[in-house]
């Protein structure tokens, strides 16, 4: 096994660095403790990426009282790998300061590696508070991130970069250019990128294939914000407000923290083709998805396993970033399968660290997404209970033994979407979902097809202090394939289950129906379905519950020109309980059903798809403080708080797509020209599903260490 560590430099790093090269680095701070003088310690993580590995980082206080340096360590973490040829390092200084008041720190130099953009000199700078939080009682922690040394991109594939974005406090991250965030985050070159789309909110990065070959310089800052107002107080006797990401009420509040995050893309020439698991890597089970939060224990063994798979040009290594002390041990299998196994032992100091990994799969002339997981550091490893998975055509149902996690209040249990609650009695704690709902990732493994999930517990908010073991509990269902048919086609989805605490199992139904009667739906089959431009379109969402007093409410729906109801680009039809498109007609209904009809478009650009998303929540019918009380709420500011007990969590529902009748003919011809050229429509589209057989597998994995649960963001309503 060959280890990642190959050279430790201790003591006082005090020369700038000026030997050329750089490739980006990242940083992360949190408190270490506050000493008996009144002072406190802050713990920095960084990494560095560099072409050589003769220099490192030196930070230095651009203002406010940034204390004195008592700790500072660096080491190579990996020297000239296959795949980045490059010199990656993480280091940690510890530094004392007299009082929790914020302080900027700024390391610059010359230079970056040679680049399309003409950049020459850097610099990262930092915004560091770490005053005591309201909402928490606890002191602020700034978000954590970090990439692969060399992200890389055929020129004639799209770009789809996926950063890390990890809150220990849970606020909402922004990430910026540097040019764009202004204030302490200047940095000396501040190069924008026109062909390039950030999505600030999700912090993904995505092209056309516009750019231009070799290497591109990424200067970006992350940003945390409270999710509520808060006021965060010092030890010298001052306090400071942050209010919330509500642009109704301000259009700048100013963030907490600011951590920089820095890299490079290098676009490589032109490929014959960007097929993921053929010409492009492809990650397999079990390797981890992106934002899976993972746990591990001071002085226990915890292990990643990454596989990987690609058919026509051979992977040559997996790029990795990760902790001090990571070893990385490589094997291959057969069918172009490349498996790395990443192993590390978190120490004493490692302690309540929140650690990002992020790895690649790398070809010679190509890479896999990246992918980032966050590990959560603790003193002793979670408890995994012991349960039964019943599996059927579309619901995953998991019942886990009370007496397997003594101590554990299943009130704070939740599933990797956070929404998604359990109900419990005397003896059991149980959950029903279905197969497309809270959260559950799908995977595919040979002949089969996994579904999986996490039950996991989280600390009350606003308390100090927990007396309760940590609960992981993986589970799964398995599905053999029978066949692989085109693309992403939702067809007509079935019906979408959920549990929650206070209002057991529900589910919920959207269907298109073929007039305004709303009695006729369409059939699967009918799908995609195509409208000419002005048609009328006829949808509606049906809840079902065995609460017999409740009342559904439709709170958002937007339309996509993907299956994600996130993605960057959008338009709303209803948003915050009010139509907010022109066409937009609402049918009578009852309390748990709601139809309407809009007229059919399309999406301006490339696009050639529509799908529609809708967020509904469930609520106590009659209650005037619910939500779905409220109805139409004009300013976002004066939606009231979710009442517990008084409704669900807002759940995104998504049927389509539908298309442009004159698109899809256009397609369809696509579709047979293309197989006259001896090539697979489904390889040129990148799209497999799949009809699942009616003999469904079950098997509960109970994790006996180590556990990924992935943190799903909120949706934006």
């Amino acid at each position: 096994m060959a280890h990642l560590s190959e050279l430790v430099l201790f003591g006082l790093v005090i020369t700038q660095i000026k030997a050329s090269g750089f490739l980006g680095g990242s940083l992360s701070f949190s408190l270490r403790t506050e000493k008996p003088d009144g002072s406190f310690e802050v713990d920095f993580y960084y990494r560095e990426y560099k072409q050589t590995c003769d220099d490192q980082l030196s930070w230095q206080c651009q203002s406010g009282d940034c204390g004195t340096l008592i700790k500072s360590e660096v080491l190579i973490l990996e020297a000239n790998s296959s795949a980045a040829a490059s010199c990656q390092s993480e280091g940690h200084m510890t530094r004392n300061v007299p009082t929790n008041s914020p302080f900027i720190l700024r390391d610059s130099g010359c230079c970056w590696d040679s680049n399309v953009n003409g950049a020459r000199d850097w610099s990262l700078t930092t915004l560091v508070d770490v005053g005591t939080r309201t909402d928490t009682n606890r002191p602020n922690r700034s978000p954590v991130s970090a990439t692969v040394p060399r992200l890389r991109i055929p020129q004639n594939c799209p770009l789809n970069i996926e950063l890390l974005v990890h809150d220990p406090d849970d606020d909402e991250v922004r990430c910026k250019f540097s040019a764009e965030a202004g204030g302490n985050s200047s940095c000396s070159s501040c190069h924008s990128h026109p062909s390039i789309n950030l999505n600030q909110e999700r912090c993904v990065l995505n092209g056309n294939g516009s750019l231009s070959v070799g290497t591109h310089v990424f200067e970006m800052i992350l940003e945390d914000y409270p999710k509520e107002d808060i006021t965060i107080t010092y030890t010298d006797g001052t306090s400071s407000v942050k209010h919330h990401l509500n642009k109704t009420a301000m259009l700048n509040p100013s963030p907490i923290s600011q951590i920089p995050l820095q890299f490079t893309v290098e676009v490589l020439s032109p490929t014959e083709g960007c097929l993921t698991g053929k010409t492009r890597p492809q990650f397999l089970t079990p390797t981890p998805w992106h934002e899976d939060i993972n746990m591990a224990a001071v002085g226990h063994g915890f292990q990643l396993e990454l596989r990987a798979q690609s058919t026509e040009t051979r992977i040559i290594d997996f790029q990795i970033s990760g902790p001090q002390n990571m070893s990385k041990s490589l094997t291959s299998e057969s069918n172009g399968i490349a498996v790395a196994t990443l192993e590390w032992t978190p120490q004493q100091s490692d302690l309540h660290r929140s650690v990002p990994v992020c790895f690649t799969a790398d070809t010679a002339t190509s890479q896999s997404e990246m992918r980032c997981v966050v590990v959560m550091v603790g003193q002793s490893l979670p408890l995994t209970g012991n349960g039964e998975v019943s599996c059927k055509e579309n619901i995953m149902t998991i019942t886990v033994n009370k007496t397997s996690i003594p101590g554990i209040n299943d009130t704070w249990l939740h599933m990797i979407d956070p929404s998604c609650s359990l109900t419990s009695n005397d003896t059991h704690v149980m959950g029903t979902i279905s197969i497309n709902t809270c959260g559950t990732q799908m995977e595919e493994e040979g002949d089969y097809i996994i579904f999986k999930n996490v039950i996991t517990s989280f600390d009350e908010p606003g308390k100090i202090i927990t007396r309760r073991g940590h609960v992981t509990i993986g589970f799964s269902c398995q599905y053999p394939k029978v066949m692989n048919i085109n693309s992403h086609y939702l067809n007509k989805k079935s019906d979408y289950v959920f549990t929650e605490a206070s209002f057991g199992s529900f589910s919920y139904t959207f269907e298109v129906f073929t007039d305004a009667s709303f009695t006729t739906a369409m059939a699967p089959a009918s799908f995609p379905l195509e409208y000419e431009l002005l048609d009328m379109i006829f949808m509606g969402i049906k809840s079902h519950s065995a609460l017999p007093n409740t009342r559904m409410f439709v709170e958002s729906c937007r339309a996509t020109p993907t299956v994600n109801p996130r993605g960057p680009v959008y338009y709303d039809l209803i948003s915050n309980g009010c139509s907010v498109d022109d066409t937009m007609v609402e049918f009578p209904h009852g309390p748990m059903n709601y139809n309407f009809e809009i007229q059919a478009f399309k999406f301006t650009g490339e696009f050639d798809e529509v799908f529609i998303s809708c967020s509904v929540i469930l609520c106590e019918a009659g209650n005037p403080n619910s939500r779905c009380a409220q109805g139409c709420v004009k300013d976002a500011s004066r939606r009231r708080k979710r009442g517990t007990g008084l409704e669900t969590a807002s759940h995104f529902l998504t049927m389509g797509p539908f298309r442009v009748a004159r698109d899809a003919q256009h397609r369809s011809g696509q579709q047979q020209a293309s197989s006259k050229d001896g090539s697979s429509f489904y390889e040129q589209t990148n799209t497999t599903t799949f009809v699942l057989a009616a003999l469904l597998m079950a098997s509960l994995v109970l994790l006996a260490g180590i556990t990924s649960a992935r943190g799903k963001r909120q949706p934006q309503t």
